[in-house]
């Protein structure tokens, strides 16, 4: 009785209408994700090793389960309205603390640690979280419910496993093995997460506004290539001394390159996208939501965090006084930059098939000239390659503002004219809301 007496107090929960945007709550709980991001390549730039970049994308893509869920509840109720915002804070409080703990998920294993425990409690909390209140929303659809048991033991299951990783190695007294078994346990939770969503399909769960799904993922897109310019920022370190030529022109080509990876999800393929979504409709849409954005996203930005580590290191040695100018990079940089760049570009790629079923011929040229060029970058100065590499992403914007020209117009006419008839259709509705409210009787 309680417990409806306060939602009565804060208000119901409100279902998403068809054409909702994303809400300012939303965006708010986005800054715990940034800070997610941000904690994921740091852990990673302090020791690069082919052993940390597993982990690094291992945590990332249980991040970002955690988020894909997030958005499917996000699809049925407004997550800052009534008392949906007070809970949502419980999960982003747990999300904090499970992002504080990502350095030491994957610390030494001869001794228990609080670190991967925390990762696995805070896990559990906010998934919980999700799975209450999408079973609350559920409660007049009762195959949602039903839906929502059948596949709930995911959460039993990878919960299980994370806390597995951080009880069982410790016990083992071989530290390879020890390392072994728990990369195990999370590559487990991994493939379980993502199979249950192939496994679950598309029957039973809805997009209605194919609007708020886009928007909530194009701007966590540009969350994670705000990473990257704070990589090459972190590289360059201007604030901690003098700026110099070298370090400035390094900072300028890193805001060049990632300018010109927005420009080709953000110029034509991802607005084009968003339309297709609107044109699928039932298990087609929520097929195409989830290959396209829950899925291929991951990929885009798994690429984006591998070339802002790639960037962050060369950067690094461009602004190093003590490092000549002329001098080669060493270690994993330039593989991590210009190959990240080209499993960004991949992912794209396959977004695009999957939602306008084409192919840019352009895009798939970019990516085998990325790969082609690392070991000839390799052998260059830091500024040469970093501008080897910006070459290569604008020489594709370039080319592709020549070559889609028609499209692009075309699109652009397109979006137009949906904004003015949604603007025309918005002011009429609220002037007719005016006019009543300006006709009722005062008390």
């Amino acid at each position: 009785m309680g417990g409806d007496r306060r939602r009565g107090r804060l208000g119901p929960a409100i279902s998403i209408a068809p054409g909702a945007r994303v809400d300012r709550f939303e965006v708010f709980f986005d800054l715990v994700f940034v800070f997610s991001f941000f904690i994921i390549t740091r852990a990673t730039a302090m020791d690069v090793t082919g052993r940390s970049l597993l982990h690094a994308m291992l945590v990332l893509a249980v991040l970002w389960w955690v988020w894909v869920v997030h958005c499917v509840v996000a699809t049925r109720v407004r997550l800052g309205e009534g008392f949906v915002p007070a809970l949502m804070v419980l999960a982003m409080a747990a999300l904090f603390c499970f992002a504080l703990s990502l350095p030491q998920a994957f610390g030494p294993t001869q001794e228990m640690a609080a670190g991967p425990m925390v990762v696995a409690i805070s896990y559990l909390v906010i998934r919980a979280v999700h799975l209450l209140l999408y079973w609350h929303v559920a409660k007049e659809r009762p195959g949602e419910r039903r839906l929502l048991l059948k596949y709930s033991p995911e959460l039993v299951a990878s919960t299980l496993l994370l806390v597995g990783a951080a009880l069982i190695p410790p016990l083992i007294d071989d530290p390879g093995l020890a390392d072994g078994v728990r990369d195990g346990l999370w590559v487990s939770v991994v493939v379980l997460q993502y199979g249950m969503g192939l496994v679950a399909g598309a029957w039973g769960w809805t997009v209605t506004s194919a609007e708020h799904w886009t928007e909530r993922y194009d701007l966590i897109l540009i969350i994670a290539l705000g990473e990257s310019v704070i990589s090459v920022g972190v590289g360059s370190n201007l604030l901690g001394q003098p700026p110099t030529w070298p370090a400035v022109a390094a900072a300028v080509l890193g805001i060049f390159f990632t300018a010109a990876l927005w420009w080709a999800h953000y110029d034509v393929v991802g607005p084009a996208a968003r339309i297709a979504l609107h044109v699928a409709k039932g298990r087609s849409r929520v097929a195409m939501a989830r290959d396209a954005y829950a899925y291929f996203y991951l990929v885009m930005i798994a690429g984006i965090i591998l070339f802002a580590l790639g960037a962050e290191e060369i950067v690094h040695d461009i602004a190093d006084p003590d490092v000549p100018l002329s001098e080669a990079p060493h270690g994993p940089g330039v593989p991590l930059l210009f190959g990240g760049v080209a499993c960004y570009l991949s992912a794209n790629m396959l977004f695009q098939l999957r939602t306008l079923r084409t192919l840019s011929w352009s895009r798939l040229g970019t990516v085998v000239l990325l790969i082609a060029a690392i070991p000839v970058a390799g052998r260059l100065p830091g500024l040469a390659a970093l501008a080897l590499l910006t070459a290569i992403c604008v020489g594709l914007v370039t080319v592709e503002v020549v070559v889609l020209a028609d499209s692009r117009r075309a699109l652009r006419d397109v979006v137009f004219q949906e904004k003015a008839e949604h603007e025309a259709h918005e002011a009429a509705v609220r002037a007719r809301w005016h006019d009543h409210a300006e006709h009722e009787p005062s008390t």
